[in-house]
């Protein structure tokens, strides 16, 4: 924690992500479901409609569909790392299942925080960053490419 309260942390890739191949980092996702209750409505339309197509787009990802007699329809995904999220989805359409199962599928399981910066100063710059043209004189008009005289 940091004295303004929230959790940060520098910048890290997740198990090397990114410097050879993408690896997606959910492993598995269950959908939770009643067979009957109101609620689940909207989760048995994305099962009927949905949960193929998103099976076949992403092959590395496990999908467990399981009816219970819950009242409560969740989705419970599992990380690489060991973390795992429940996401509530009562009275949610098929649509709004879908991004949120993509959301997740896009995420890599660690909390989110507010990222750090690499370095501190305790008296920052109000001018803003230095460029070549930072002082350049307005008049003396654009840049041009040399002329060939010949």
């Amino acid at each position: 924690m940091t004295s303004r309260g929230t959790a940060s942390r520098f910048l890290q890739s997740v198990l090397q992500n990114g410097v050879g191949r993408y690896v997606c980092q959910l492993k598995r996702i269950s959908i939770i479901f009643s067979k009957n209750a109101q609620s689940s409505l909207g989760i048995r339309e994305f099962i009927e409609e949905g949960v193929v197509d998103y099976a076949k787009r992403n092959p590395g990802t496990v999908v467990y569909v399981s009816p219970n007699t819950c009242r409560i329809p969740k989705i419970v995904a599992e990380y690489l790392n060991g973390n795992v999220r429940e996401e509530t989805v009562t009275s949610k359409t098929s649509k709004e299942i879908a991004e949120l199962i993509t959301k997740l599928t896009n995420q890599s399981g660690l909390d989110i925080i507010r990222l750090r910066k690499p370095f501190h100063t305790d008296s920052p710059s109000i001018q803003g960053q230095w460029h070549p043209f930072t002082n350049r004189p307005p008049s003396v008009g654009p840049i041009k490419p040399p002329t060939l005289e010949g």
